[in-house]
């Protein structure tokens, strides 16, 4: 199973890195049936191992969301540096925004998560959530400059916008997240101005 996750950081011993791997795919399955918010100690009874080695490897929650999320986060921030390139500004804003609904629905409650890991300094999340909210900045800022989005917003509200859409998804269905998903953009977007009117036409 693909639990996108990168190799550990430290050198392990063999037995050791079996141990951080089964607990990975573990959380991995855990998660994506149970949500963000299955228990830790259940997650690490299911790979045979103690609590206290799955807390060895993962100290926290946010520290094991870290471990399955973390590569998958920087991979986000990388698209949007990427789309800064795209024709549309808007366009670009809209695809990465879709993309990034889409990560954080992987799991049912990680979108809470994210959210507060962004406010906490001290959390594992905290890095790889401020890259992925610079590179919606970068898009933000290119809407902003075509005058294609309102001048007031930032990337701090379109990232509680998607993950807005991903918990409503997530009380409903996904089709309803996206649909708000797609109605919270266009409330984004500067208002259209209004077409002239022909004053030669006939009544």
């Amino acid at each position: 199973m693909d639990t996108g996750t990168a190799a550990p950081r430290r050198r392990m011993r063999a037995d050791a890195r079996r141990n951080y791997e089964r607990l990975l795919a573990e959380a991995a399955t855990a998660f994506a049936e149970y949500g963000a918010e299955f228990s830790l100690e259940e997650i690490a009874r299911r790979a045979g191992v103690a609590n206290g080695t799955l807390y060895g490897h993962f100290p926290s929650r946010r520290a094991l969301l870290e471990a399955l999320m973390g590569d998958r986060m920087r991979a986000l921030a990388t698209a949007g540096h990427g789309l800064l390139t795209h024709p549309s500004p808007f366009a670009g804003l809209t695809a990465w925004a879709d993309a990034a609904m889409a990560h954080a629905t992987v799991y049912r409650g990680l979108g809470s998560a994210l959210m507060q890991a962004i406010e906490d300094e001290t959390s594992e999340l905290h890095t790889a959530c401020e890259a992925v909210l610079a590179a919606g900045e970068g898009l933000v800022a290119r809407a902003r400059t075509a005058g294609e989005v309102r001048p007031e917003v930032t990337a701090a509200d379109l990232y509680a916008l998607i993950n807005a859409a991903a918990w409503a998804g997530e009380q409903s269905s996904r089709q309803q997240g996206e649909r708000l998903l797609a109605f919270g953009l266009a409330g984004l977007r500067t208002p259209s101005t209004p077409a002239p009117t022909d004053h030669g036409a006939t009544p």
